[in-house]
């Protein structure tokens, strides 16, 4: 944040395209705007953008309380989930003119073009508006120069071809592009893509985030990009497997069949009362082992490793294994609460597609979740090429029954053409067995 001279002087400037005044938060979604405006940076002079609550069009403070309800309610904007990607911003209460004043300072995105639910907003002068096609295809080249996580990369040597572009225009465009936009829209479907940083407009090719999320078949290019589960009947590898699967496909398809098959593993105990009173509590709370997942996918490293995703759910504990270690400013310490993403572009497709309520807060919900459940706090183990979380079942008393979440139907089972003879069940126990075991010895 600058000095307070230098925002005074930038309070009474009525006409620079870095400034924006709002007497108050009453329209909490004019400073969405307003934020999405100064991350898209039209411009690129590369110079941050300053939000004044608390004063009027002229400049002058308006004498509005700044407290720190205020304060939080302008910082939560960042992460709420309706700018994307996350704008990188600060909040401070400063004294201008002797009158406090609440100052939001907005940093140029890397990723443009910034979307506030499904519309780009840009500053032209002191105008604020929505881009028109040829300025979001110039934030969309500059994203493109400035792309430096791996699942912005383009993806070669795929294509259009290997992209279901159906399922992306049906259930995907929809969630993030305002209607009106798309109805106007006569861009190509490069172009949609590229606006989304799922394709590479220079080496016209997607991108990997493209790719997982959309691919026919991602494992095509990116060999890690599947998830293992297995459970057994005991408390080690060596039990005897009681079930086992092989997620793959895109990454929507991929997080419909992890929520089905995370909830079908769950078992409830009916806990006797008094009287005809009893009490149902599952070993473990859905949301907790739900969250855990999610948070693996979307952390994960893909890049230069073809370990998967993998679940060991144990007689009496649940073990997510995710290939990477901790990311950017995360560390063992502030891992809890701290922000930084190894796959931006997969962490915006999954809070779209509604897998994502918040950034920021997921293992705090895994820890209210377990401790509500009445289970032990959640286990991490955090090395430098996989993390590894670790949660153990209730306890459930004496005489309690229990049952199984309902099931749904099953899939019906894909004829393998190549297939000589047919496997038995016990043949693919062994053969998933032997996977995830060769798959965690393989880790980098």
């Amino acid at each position: 944040m600058r000095e307070p001279a230098v925002l005074e002087q930038l309070l009474g400037d009525v006409e620079s395209s870095h400034v924006e005044r709002k007497s108050s938060v009453s329209d909490a979604d004019k400073i969405r705007q307003a934020i999405c405006a100064f991350a898209n940076d039209l411009p690129g002079d590369r110079q941050p953008g300053y939000l004044f609550v608390g004063a009027d069009d002229a400049g002058r403070p308006t004498g509005l309380t700044i407290d720190d309800r205020l304060l939080l309610t302008l910082a939560s904007m960042r992460s709420d989930g309706n700018i994307l990607p996350l704008p990188s911003l600060s909040v401070e209460k400063v004294v201008l003119r002797g009158v406090p004043v609440a100052v939001v300072e907005v940093l140029p995105s890397e990723a443009p073009p910034v979307r506030f639910r499904g519309q780009v907003w840009i500053r032209v002068g002191p105008r604020r508006d929505v881009a028109s096609v040829e300025e979001e295809r110039r934030l969309t080249e500059r994203d493109v120069a400035n792309a430096l996580t791996f699942d912005r990369r383009a993806c070669l040597p795929s294509s259009l071809d290997d992209l279901d572009l159906d399922t992306f225009r049906r259930d995907y465009l929809p969630r993030v592009v305002e209607a009106t936009v798309l109805r106007q829209n006569q861009r190509s479907v490069e172009l949609q893509l590229a606006s989304l940083r799922l394709f590479d407009l220079r080496r016209r090719a997607p991108t990997h985030a493209g790719v997982l999320a959309f691919g026919h078949d991602p494992l095509d290019y990116l060999a890690g990009a599947h998830v293992q589960f297995a459970r057994y009947d005991g408390r080690t590898r060596a039990a005897p497997v009681l079930d086992h699967k092989d997620v793959r496909g895109s990454l929507s398809m991929q997080l419909r069949r992890l929520d089905d098959l995370v909830s079908t593993q769950i078992r409830v105990a009916r806990i006797p009362g008094p009287g005809f009173v009893h009490e149902e509590r599952p070993d473990y709370p859905l949301v907790a082992i739900r969250e855990l997942v999610l948070n693996a996918v979307m952390h994960r490293t893909y890049e230069s490793t073809s370990a998967p995703v993998s679940i060991h759910w144990f007689s009496d504990r649940v073990e997510v294994r995710s290939p990477g270690g901790l990311y950017g400013q995360v560390t063992r310490d502030n891992f809890d609460h701290a922000n930084d993403y190894r796959n931006p572009v997969i962490a915006e497709v999954m809070k779209s597609l509604g897998y994502v309520e918040r950034f920021g807060s997921g293992i705090a919900r895994v820890r209210d979740a377990l401790q509500s459940n009445g289970n032990p706090p959640p286990e991490f183990v955090f090395e430098p090429t996989h993390v590894v979380v670790t949660v153990r079942a209730a306890a459930t008393p004496s005489g309690a029954g229990t049952k199984r979440y309902p099931s749904p139907p099953p899939e019906p089972p894909v004829p393998d053409p190549d297939a000589k003879d047919a496997l038995t069940d016990a043949d693919y126990a062994v053969i998933a067995d032997a996977a995830i075991s060769d798959a965690d010895e393989g880790d980098p």
